[in-house]
């Protein structure tokens, strides 16, 4: 089985020591990815806006492992205040109605204060 590394070219992969996916045969699991946009680093203002880029870089991530987000089979969102989770279930599930994986929503603190939501997911090729 062969493993692939993917970079989105955020400066927090090469800081920390993460790659944005790992592809391990089938198995495509990408990192916790927040609402940044990687190209000029900046972020949105609100959960919402942040929920679409995450998912943006999400499938950028799936793409360049050769999968889709109909792959998806779990995602885990994170974010810090759990009432603002409900504010971005229309973005959700705009890319998830028809696929709708597996899921969980914790609440904890990000790295950034700014961050509102950061999701991980598990996807398989098929």
């Amino acid at each position: 089985m062969s493993r692939q590394l993917i970079s989105s070219g955020s400066t927090f992969e090469a800081e920390i020591g993460y790659s944005r996916a790992v592809v391990d045969g089938d198995w495509i699991f990408v990192s916790g990815t927040t609402g940044f946009d990687y190209a000029s680093m900046t972020i949105a203002e609100g959960i919402e806006a942040q929920a679409e880029q995450c998912l943006q870089n999400i499938q950028a991530a799936l793409q360049q492992a050769g999968a889709t987000l109909a792959d998806v089979v779990r995602v885990t969102y994170v974010v810090p205040v759990a009432s603002e989770f409900a504010q971005c279930w229309p973005v959700l599930r705009r890319y998830w109605g028809t696929v709708r994986p597996a899921a969980m929503m914790i609440s904890a603190g990000l790295l950034d204060p700014r961050m509102r939501i950061e999701m991980e997911v598990t996807a398989r090729k098929r």
